[in-house]
């Protein structure tokens, strides 16, 4: 669509669509795969430790245990010789160790690949989760000094 002095405009239709594509790429850039582990927290970062530098053979930068996080590069047969910055983060919820895998520069596919290889780790390594206490039973309601005795 032109003006008469020849500028042409852009439709309202061709932004919003140029807005959904960029959007669409960028949301995999903050994409990330988690998963709860029922393992303990020391069994999880320890395999985590072990998935990225002996099993996948990369490079870890940074870690740190009492922060729960390990940050490596990243490289597959479709980065070729490029690497990208990655991290396992652990969160401590309760009973579970709450795992979070990101690779901010790749497809989400990579991050949940690498999520579910540390899950069979786990499982490979370790056997089945370690079995929780279950919570005492709560006590019945006391009567109160007015209560029928038996």
């Amino acid at each position: 669509m032109s003006n008469r002095s020849g500028a042409k405009f852009v439709s309202f239709a061709g932004i919003a669509m140029a807005g959904a594509l960029v959007l669409g790429f960028a949301k995999d850039a903050w994409a990330k795969a988690s998963f709860d582990s029922h393992y303990t927290f020391e069994q999880t970062y320890n395999a985590a430790l072990r998935l990225v530098r002996v099993d996948l053979g990369l490079k870890i930068t940074e870690r740190d245990p009492e922060a729960a996080y390990l940050l490596f590069d990243y490289k597959s047969s479709e980065t070729g010789a490029r690497v990208v910055p990655g991290s396992i983060e652990l969160i401590r919820s309760g009973d579970v160790v709450k795992v979070v895998v990101q690779l901010s520069q790749m497809p989400r596919y990579h991050e949940q690949v690498m999520a579910d290889a540390l899950a069979k780790k786990l499982e490979h390594d370790f056997g089945d989760p370690p079995k929780r206490k279950e919570p005492a039973p709560e006590p019945p309601p006391d009567g109160g000094t007015d209560a029928p005795t038996e």
